[in-house]
């Protein structure tokens, strides 16, 4: 496929390079171009230089991902392919104590992000997805050595936390993957104790974005028919931190038919409409007792396994399992278009979609799961699929989860959500990989 400037489309074009060779020689060959760059041309917003995650590290701003070469192919000691000169450690092992304090990590790490620190420094968060939940954090300096470890919402509150996102005033929201889930919000620096957002509905939340211009939620739900929600508060506080006691659930219903908006391939922009939902919480005993929130809108569109969610420069992407495809919403134009979608490939360079994050400079890391090859992959601005790290074969039965970078850009934080075995609720191990990830 390629990006026709003049009719700003994304046109279907077959390949049969493999997928490791795609991410080796990238894709100009094919006449790509790259999500970072064509989300611009697609959505008619520039694309400006973000946060990497919440907060403000004070430093230059950093662009995206350079080339990093291919990755070894020989395992390091933690069971990861990595690129030439870059060295991991472990920061996390389930049920070990986190390294040089005595607080034990969870297991089955999922959903993560970097918090800087006023003072300089940072904070990772990490949700975890089992029947007993909840969200631990690890405290960094300036130089990324570990200072403290400690919980921002307790187990016993919570269970299977799944995804997430970052709000503009630096909390964390941590969604529960199940029918009667809601969303917490948590203090990453632990002082502030954690909130439950009844208002933004009840169902099955995996994760989260903010538009900080109005400060709209928007929520992906993990449902085969799962909907895209917002939530607009009644007391928005563009600028300072949102009162999301109250407002209005909606769900998007797609001004298309769902045969031509689920056609295979990468094609054109739709457009968009909210519907409130009628009854965002239909509960009573904490047991579902109305129609469930995404079926009170029959018009609504359904999404097959909504994912990650990232906004950026006035767009917000979503990813989907289901069908394994990448969305972008620009907010200001109500549209809607996928943006990848491995129907367009004859052996696609993304055997799945999951958590996503992106850097200042418009590149799009994607995690895999649910492939014995599991992978971090950057789509970049220039046009190349760059592998940032691989699980290993001792990870077969894991997934790649958490992704985030350290403000400074030194440290990319990632989980293996089920370690070497495999086995839920007693493996999970995170790491942090240490090189020159982003340009300056």
């Amino acid at each position: 496929m390629r990006f026709d400037p003049v009719s700003r489309r994304w046109h279907r074009r077959h390949n049969t390079l493999d997928r490791r060779s795609l991410l080796r020689g990238g894709l100009a060959s094919l006449g790509l171009v790259a999500i970072g760059g064509s989300l611009a041309g697609c959505s008619g917003t520039a694309m400006a230089a973000p946060r990497i995650n919440a907060g403000d590290s004070g430093a230059a701003p950093l662009g995206g991902i350079g080339d990093l070469g291919p990755l070894s192919t020989t395992p390091d000691a933690n069971g990861l392919l990595l690129p030439a000169g870059f060295t991991a450690r472990v920061i996390g092992r389930a049920g070990e104590a986190v390294p040089g304090t005595r607080f034990r990590w969870h297991s089955d790490p999922d959903g993560g992000a970097v918090f800087a620190k006023p003072a300089g420094g940072w904070v990772y968060v990490s949700n975890r997805e089992f029947l007993t939940g909840g969200v631990n954090a690890i405290e960094f300096d300036a130089a990324g050595h570990i200072l403290r470890a400690y919980n921002i919402l307790p187990g016993v509150l919570t269970r299977l936390n799944c995804g997430g996102g970052v709000s503009p005033w630096n909390t964390w929201f941590s969604g529960e993957e199940f029918a009667t889930g809601v969303v917490w919000e948590c203090d990453p620096f632990g002082v502030e104790p954690p909130r439950r957002l009844r208002a933004l509905g009840t169902f099955k939340h995996e994760a989260v974005a903010v538009d900080p211009a109005s400060n709209t939620i928007y929520l992906t739900e993990d449902e085969p028919d799962g909907r895209f929600y917002r939530f607009i508060p009644h007391a928005p506080n563009v600028g300072g931190r949102a009162d999301l006691s109250s407002g209005r659930l909606q769900v998007m219903r797609v001004r298309a038919t769902a045969k031509s908006v689920n056609a295979p391939g990468i094609g054109g922009q739709h457009r968009v409409s909210w519907i409130d939902v009628p009854t965002p919480n239909p509960l009573l005993g904490g047991l579902v007792v109305a129609t469930p929130t995404r079926r009170q809108v029959p018009e609504s569109f359904a999404f097959n396994g909504g994912e990650g969610i990232w906004h950026q420069a006035g767009v917000i992407y979503f990813s989907t399992k289901g069908d394994r495809r990448v969305w972008a919403l620009d907010i200001a134009a109500q549209t809607l278009e996928v943006i990848y979608d491995d129907f367009a490939f004859t052996t696609p360079p993304l055997t799945s979609v999951d958590n996503i994050v992106m850097t200042p400079g418009g590149d799009v890391i994607v995690v895999e799961d649910q492939d014995a090859e599991q992978s971090a992959v950057a789509i970049t601005p220039s046009g190349r699929y760059q592998e940032l790290v691989r699980l290993g074969p001792s990870h077969a039965g894991s997934e790649v989860t958490g992704p985030a970078f350290s403000p400074d850009g030194r440290f990319f934080y990632f989980s293996s959500q089920r370690g070497s075995s495999g086995r839920a609720g007693v493996d999970g191990v995170t790491y942090a990989v240490q090189g020159p990830w982003l340009r300056g």
